[in-house]
């Protein structure tokens, strides 16, 4: 097995501790599924959050979708000028017999014009 990482983001619609559960939960499912990975092949999990949004940590979407004994960590994005507002990213550290090149990023919604490179 090798360490591999993966990229996702997500924008919402609103700064809601709901909604943003949701909206990550649904990012963290997508990333799972099309990298045909469990709970078991994630190491860690690193969050931003763009500056506008204050309402819950994303990594409680993964506590709640079961992804209990992973280390997580939240951090603020940079507050650059022009950047996509309410806007939550992910980068998964995992374990994949995956090449590098196999593995799915996922850029949800008007997110995906983000990084238009690798989102799948």
């Amino acid at each position: 097995m090798a360490v591999r990482a993966v990229r996702g983001a997500v924008q919402l619609e609103r700064d809601e501790a709901g909604h943003m559960d949701e909206r990550v939960g649904e990012l963290l499912t997508a990333l799972l599924e099309r990298n045909a990975l469990t709970a078991d092949d994630l190491i860690s999990i690193w969050f931003t959050a763009t500056p506008d949004l204050h309402s819950d940590f994303p990594a409680a979407a993964a506590r709640g979708l079961g992804i209990v004994d992973v280390p997580l960590i939240c951090a603020q994005e940079l507050d650059v000028e022009g950047a996509m507002p309410r806007v939550v990213r992910v980068l998964a550290h995992i374990t994949s017999d995956r090449p590098r090149a196999e593995i799915a990023h996922v850029y949800l919604g008007a997110a995906g014009a983000l990084r238009k490179d690798i989102a799948q």
